[in-house]
């Protein structure tokens, strides 16, 4: 299994390529976009559902892809700090 802790090791499964997708970032070797797969997720599907659905996507590719918007999150988002609730 895929070590998420490795932030460098997901970028084998994700590439980018002008002529396919439009340039979306995509599992390298298939036409299924990275933005896809976060979205199956986020409508609660299942890795195993996910991998029915998409045949071409390896398991260890899901995890790298869990592992990019985690890393991603990570450096993109600045989080408001936690207000004190004051009764």
């Amino acid at each position: 299994m895929l070590n998420i802790n490795n932030k460098h090791q997901f970028h084998q499964y994700i590439t980018r390529n002008p002529q396919i997708c439009g340039g979306e970032p995509i599992v390298h070797g298939t036409r299924v976009t990275i933005r896809t797969l976060l979205a199956s997720l986020a409508d609660g599907d299942s890795v195993a559902e996910i991998l029915e659905d998409y045949p071409t996507v390896s398991e260890d590719a899901i995890w790298a892809i869990i592992a990019f918007a985690a890393t991603s999150a990570q450096e993109d988002l600045t989080l408001m700090p936690r207000s004190t609730l004051i009764l």
